[in-house]
């Protein structure tokens, strides 16, 4: 994602485009798949760990990125596709490999419909499902 469009898609949340902004966004653009804070720590030299927190903080309050579950009690994020401001219309389900610790997103695999009893209400869904990726099931075959 070049600058442009991260300048674009910040302004579109309503965040004030500044450079470390611009940077994080880019570094969760770029990668394959869920971050967590560490991971963006070792990608980008340039902002430390408060800093990206406090970007993350803010583009989860203005709808820009999920938090995920990582699998092991912390948090991955990625970017937000919806184009609907009241409800996520991109969430998918997640897969975790137990074995390389890596987090994929099944981007044609939706998050099932949940019917909850009367009260409740949905805010978000996040569906992760844990196991052992191809290339880790093929590394333990060959």
């Amino acid at each position: 994602m070049d600058e442009t469009t991260c300048v674009t898609l910040l302004e579109q949340h309503g965040i004030k485009p500044t450079s470390n902004r611009i940077v994080v966004l880019k570094a969760l653009a770029n990668s394959e798949n869920p971050s967590s804070i560490a991971d963006l720590e070792r990608s980008i030299l340039t902002i430390d760990k408060s800093g990206i927190f406090r970007s993350l903080t803010l583009f989860r309050d203005h709808h820009l990125v999920h938090a995920l579950e990582d699998g092991e009690g912390g948090l991955k994020y990625e970017l937000c596709h919806s184009h609907d401001d009241e409800e996520d219309d991109d969430q998918h389900v997640h897969f975790y490999c137990e074995r390389c610790h890596r987090m994929f997103c099944l981007y044609d695999t939706p998050v099932p419909a949940i019917d909850l009893p009367e009260g409740y209400i949905r805010q978000s869904s996040n569906y992760l499902v844990k196991g052992i990726c191809p290339e880790c099931k093929a590394r333990k075959e060959g």
